[in-house]
């Protein structure tokens, strides 16, 4: 997971285009670990075992979601920097941007056995984006 951040990072360091174009990246970027990768179990298993093993859970916030927050609130404070995005809370909107990838891979690791068809991640991640941006947008 620290890796896929660190490969949004450099997304990030290269992109020279408009805020908009580099969140939808990087959402891209990470909706396609999510979709696709077998560790999308661990906050599944951070979250059951948090009460049991609370290190880990402090080791995986501070290393994983504050890693990932961090970096997506630079995304949107640049945005609202160059007048690409409207302002808001950054602690709001980059937990929001976070919630429909959270809910992918709680539904991958719980449910998505019991689907009568494949559900299409990427499709859900293609509308949260065009949501958000729209959302966003001043």
């Amino acid at each position: 997971v620290g890796a896929r951040i660190g490969e949004i990072v450099g997304i990030i360091q290269k992109h020279e285009g408009p805020t908009p174009a580099l969140l939808e990246a990087a959402l891209r970027n990470f909706g396609q670990f999510v979709s696709a990768s077998e560790l999308v179990v661990l906050p599944k298993i951070v979250i059951a075992e948090a009460g049991n093993f609370p290190d880990l859970a402090r080791f995986y916030r501070e290393e994983v979601i504050e890693r990932g927050l961090s970096v997506l609130g630079g995304i949107i404070k640049r945005g609202i920097e160059r007048g690409e995005f409207r302002a808001i809370p950054t602690e709001h909107a980059v937990r929001l941007i976070m919630a429909p990838l959270l809910v992918v891979m709680i539904w991958r690791t719980t449910f998505a056995r019991f689907d009568a068809k494949p559900y299409d991640y990427m499709g859900l991640i293609e509308a949260h984006i065009a949501t958000l941006l729209k959302g966003l947008a001043p």
